[in-house]
Formats: C-alpha cells, structure tokens, sequence
C-alpha cells in the first residue's frame, strides 16, 4: 500500500492506435481509479517486442499512447503514467522470475498458443516468456489489483502462482494480486464480425474505430457496421451485431440498454446506426482536441513523462533490491 491506499496497476502495448473497445472497456474508467487507488500505467514497449516494430514509428505510437492516456483524463500528477522500459527492474526482474516459474505452466498459456499460430514465421523465446515479463511488471511494485480482461486471466493466475512460490522458499516479498473486481468496462466487438473483440490488429479498417479517427470515418464505419436479420433494435443473444451496437450507444451516453431499445423503438437499423456514430464522435471529440494540444505540447510531456519514470524507478528499485538480497546476489556498491 502506498499512503494508506492499495496499488492498482494496469498498462497497454505501444503498438498501433487505441481503439474505441479500448476507450470504454477500460481507459474511461480508469479516470476515477486515483480516489480509491495508487495508480500506476504502464506504456508497455517492451511487451510491443514480441512483433517486429518499425522503429520510428514504434516510437510515435509510444508517445502517441501517452498523449492518449492523458487527453482520455489520466492526470500525470495523479497517476504514475510511464514508459516500461525506462524503468531497467522488469527486465532484471522477469529474468529473476523466470528461474521460478516452469516450462509447463508457460506451454498452457492460450495466448503463447494463438499468437504463436498468428505470427509462425516468428515464434521467438520473449513471445513465450511474455507471461514472465507481465508478472514482473505487476509484482514489481507490490500491486494490490490488477484490472485484467478474459484474455488476461490466466496471465493473472500465473503472476499469483510464481509470488506465491517465490514467497514460500523466501517468505513474504510480494504481494498477491488480486483481480480488480469493479465497474466492468463495456466489452465492445468489431463492428464487422461482432462475435470477436474489436482489436487494433485488425486487417479490416471497417471492423474497429480508432480513438483519433475523424467524425466522417467514424459514421461511415458504423454506417457499414454488419447488423443481423430482422429490423428490431434489441439486445438478444441471437444479435450479435445490433447488440453490440446497443452497448456502444448505451456507453457513451449513460443510457442502459432498455432505455436504448425504447428510444428507437420502430426505428430501422440505418437510423440507428447514424445515431451510435454521431454519439461515438461527439464522445471523443474533446478527447481529440486534449490530445492534439499535448502532442504540441512537448516541454509538458517530456516532463511529466521524466517525473513519473523516476517514481515507478523509484517503487521498483525497492521491489527488485529486495529480491537480489533474498536470492544472496552481491548487493551493489552504491
């Protein structure tokens, strides 16, 4: 615990542009998080590795998820905003994690096995041990919760598993994460097979929208939106497409789901659709004018991006000091 309040500690790669399933699963609620929490986010670089980056490019994308953090009402005098790789303890620290945790537990991790079948031209060691390098981040800075999707769950449950080892060879040096049970984030599909999650990777342009796309290619992406059969605007099981619309609209107006099948209550798809995308754009509108002023402003960045490295380095360096001392390693001479 940090000043009397528990860690929570979350973060997302540094590759390609946030998407709206992003915004509302998550970011938007991670707002208010510091009234309850000490906050820590990651931008995660050293994850982003596992694929082959342009450099220059990978970079933008970085700053661009900072900017975006921020612009989306991460106060970096609130919260612990800050690049992954600045801080050197999760690489040291994943290394010394990975001398606890076993070839087995890694080879069950579903997501080793789904990107390794996506990218088989590159199924490099960092993508196996990617799981290694998570428990490190989260372990790091004795982190209380951890707000974690269905895709992240057994990446939770083996950061629990490797602390838990490590604590009863060396007794009680890390905290046990516990899995953020709070407000859950809307849980948003492509908007062209709306039974997968929208990502960011998506080949299809159509299927996902981008936090910085404009109001036109907003509307016109929910306008191509796939719907299901029928015409009624209602939230069933069997309507994939429609449903999913219903919970962007129902996100970013604060409108439940009911009240939305009631407003449109005899109204066609078309009519729908036009209306979700208006309401997506004026949503990210100020989040787009916030973002374009932080990406000008580079002396603010810059520093706010300096004074938070140095307090997750800080956090760390007390974690990873710790574990050299139990493990006997000679400790530095300062």
């Amino acid at each position: 615990m940090l000043d009397g309040k528990k860690i929570l500690y979350s973060g997302m790669q540094a590759t390609g542009t946030l998407t709206l399933g992003n915004y509302l699963g998550a970011l938007k609620n991670w707002v208010n998080m510091p009234d309850e929490y000490e906050c820590l986010y990651g931008v995660m670089d050293l994850h982003s590795l596992t694929l082959r980056q342009v450099p220059a490019e990978f970079r933008k994308n970085a700053r661009s998820l900072y900017a975006l953090y921020v612009a989306a009402g991460l106060d970096p005098e609130k919260n612990c905003i800050y690049y992954q790789s600045h801080v050197s303890a999760h690489a040291e620290l994943s290394w010394l994690l990975s001398c606890f945790t076993y070839m087995g537990e890694l080879q069950r991790m579903t997501q080793f096995k789904d990107k390794a079948a996506k990218h088989a031209d590159n199924i490099n060691a960092g993508l196996f041990t990617y799981p290694v390098l998570m428990a490190a981040d989260i372990l790091l800075y004795q982190s209380d919760v951890v707000p974690v999707g269905v895709d992240q769950k057994q990446h939770l449950e083996i950061t629990r598993d490797i602390a838990q080892r490590f604590n009863a060879i060396y007794g009680d040096v890390f905290t046990i994460p516990e899995a953020y049970i709070g407000k859950a984030g809307a849980k948003i599909m492509s908007l062209q097979e709306p039974e997968r999650k929208m990502s960011k990777s998506d080949e299809n342009a159509n299927a996902t929208i981008y936090l910085l796309d404009d109001k036109d290619t907003i509307i016109r992406k929910f306008k191509r939106a796939v719907t299901d059969s029928g015409s009624e605007i209602c939230y069933r099981e069997d309507k994939p497409g429609i449903s999913n619309l219903i919970d962007i609209y129902s996100s970013v107006t604060g409108c439940g789901r009911e009240d939305v099948e009631r407003e449109f209550d005899g109204k066609g798809y078309g009519e729908f659709k036009l209306a979700v995308g208006e309401a997506v754009a004026a949503e990210l509108e100020p989040l787009q004018k916030r973002y374009k002023e932080l990406m000008a402003d580079k002396e603010y960045i810059d520093r706010v991006i300096k004074m938070n490295d140095e307090k997750a380095a800080y956090y760390a360096g007390k974690t990873l000091r710790k574990v050299q001392k139990k493990l006997g390693l000679t400790e530095r001479i300062r």
